[in-house]
């Protein structure tokens, strides 16, 4: 019954559907107003409505998005506004940074820097161009730490706290450090465990400090200044500092970031003991290198440093025994040399070899003396012979007698012309008492004053009172 009923409902609803497709199609069929529809209606929309209903579907559609690429075509205008192109391997999109938009990235854009762009794309009506209106940037592949760090970096350098003259060389054979770091750390450990090996004698002072975390960054500036202050007035007995290390672990951008904050760079500066910044890995560079005065790749690279010059010694001083032995024997063998030459020298110039060579010479000289005496004495004989021959042949006893006879003539004379012969016959010389000077002049004798007149029988000693002069006799001429 069911199965019966339910076929004739079905072919009842089979005729009236059929029916409504006849109704339909009769009506436009014979419907002389559809014959000819009417012409469709056109909307025609201007330039500026279809960049504007561009520009509405894109900003509702897209929106707020992130986009990487690279910057090209970089201009920044008077106005403050930024313009460039930020492409890729395949196209190009058109950016703006307005003035009034807050971008601590805005000096880190330049062409061909790869960049992480947030913005919101719209169309430029003005060109019909889409474009990317930026709102923040940061350098692909880092995030905001990056941006501040190069920034801080950028700053600092141009403040001069990078500047390499004004680094100092670290003492080779520091004695005492100071240590910025923290206490539970893996750094003080690798220090400790490196400085025990190669310099056991070095002595440290902490300066516990948190070196990651909120507020790390016044806690290591504070202990440098510390470390400073205590160097300046250490305790009775104790030694200044040498120098200061810096140093931690391993670890992220965001772990070391204490180390790249402004006041841990401006303590290290103003600090008057050497820096030494041993931060993270070899790969990790962060402020605190470089404004120290030396940067370590790691904590124990660091501490193999500081104590490098006591390491090294240690291979001088196991070598200097030899070392020493060799220079004695070397000075000892040039000293002897030197001793020999000036022992032939001496030798050369001794008083009794000067002497000998002197008697030697003295010798020569009486031996040539001697043949020249018997020489000239043969000479003498020679000539005494030949005048010997010469007064025989002469009569030498006669002319003897003759020159004899001629003498004994002088000599009456000489004695008749004598003083003494003159005195006899009653003359006398006055002479002044002290100089024994003759006085011819009675002028003479008032200068003299005291006079000695030789007679003939002996002197006279008298005083000038008075002198007269004598009367001239005139000759009779015949």
């Amino acid at each position: 019954m069911w199965g019966h009923e339910w076929q004739t409902w079905h072919l009842r609803r089979k005729r009236t559907a059929l029916k409504e497709r006849v109704s339909k199609s009769s009506k436009s069929q014979w419907d002389f107003g559809e014959l000819f529809p009417a012409e469709a209606v056109r909307k025609v929309l201007s330039v500026s409505e279809l960049t504007t209903q561009v520009k509405r579907l894109l900003e509702k559609s897209v929106g707020l998005v992130w986009v990487s690429g690279e910057v090209t075509n970089l201009r920044a205008q008077s106005s403050g506004h930024v313009y460039f192109s930020l492409k890729d391997a395949g196209a190009q999109l058109s950016c703006v940074l307005f003035r009034g938009t807050a971008s601590e990235a805005r000096t880190l854009l330049a062409d061909g820097q790869k960049v992480l762009l947030q913005g919101d794309l719209t169309v430029y009506e003005a060109r019909g161009q889409y474009q990317l209106i930026v709102r923040a940037v940061e350098l692909q592949g880092v995030g905001a730490l990056q941006i501040a760090f190069e920034k801080l970096k950028q700053k600092l350098a141009a403040a001069g706290l990078f500047a390499t003259e004004r680094k100092r060389p670290l003492p080779r054979y520091p004695q005492r450090i100071g240590l910025v770091t923290s206490p539970t750390g893996a750094a003080i450990r690798d220090v400790l465990h490196v400085v025990e090996r190669r310099n056991p004698g070095l002595e440290m002072v902490l300066a516990p400090c948190r070196v990651q975390g909120e507020g790390a960054a016044a806690e290591i500036a504070e202990a440098i200044r510390e470390l400073n202050e205590f160097s300046q007035s250490p305790p009775a007995g104790q030694a200044p500092l040498d120098l200061i290390l810096i140093t931690r672990g391993g670890g992220s951008l965001e772990d070391l970031w204490a180390f790249n904050e402004e006041p841990v760079a401006q303590a290290i500066f103003a600090s008057a003991l050497p820096v030494v910044s041993a931060v993270g890995h070899e790969i990790d560079f962060t402020i605190s290198d470089f404004v120290a005065d030396f940067r370590a790749a790691t904590p124990s690279a660091a501490a193999e440093i500081i104590t490098e010059g006591v390491f090294a010694s240690r291979d001088f001083i196991a070598e200097a025994p030899a070392w020493l032995g060799n220079r004695v024997q070397r000075r000892m063998r040039n000293v002897t040399e030197d001793l020999a030459q000036w022992h032939t020298r001496l030798a050369r110039r001794h008083p009794r070899r000067r002497l000998d060579e002197a008697l030697q010479r003295l010798d020569d000289l009486q031996s040539g003396l001697l043949r020249r005496v018997k020489s000239a004495a043969r000479d003498r004989a020679v000539i005494l012979e030949n005048l010997a021959g010469r007064f025989q042949r002469v009569r030498p006893a006669q002319v003897l007698k003759q020159r004899r006879e001629l003498l004994g003539h002088f000599e009456r004379r000489l004695n008749l012309l004598g003083p003494d012969q003159v005195l006899a016959r009653g003359y006398s010389i006055t002479l002044d008492a002290k100089t024994g000077k003759i006085l011819r002049q009675p002028a003479e004798a008032i200068a003299a004053g005291e006079l000695r007149t030789k007679l003939s029988g002996g002197e006279v000693i008298s005083r000038v009172e008075k002198t007269a002069k004598v009367a001239e006799k005139k000759n009779d001429r015949v």
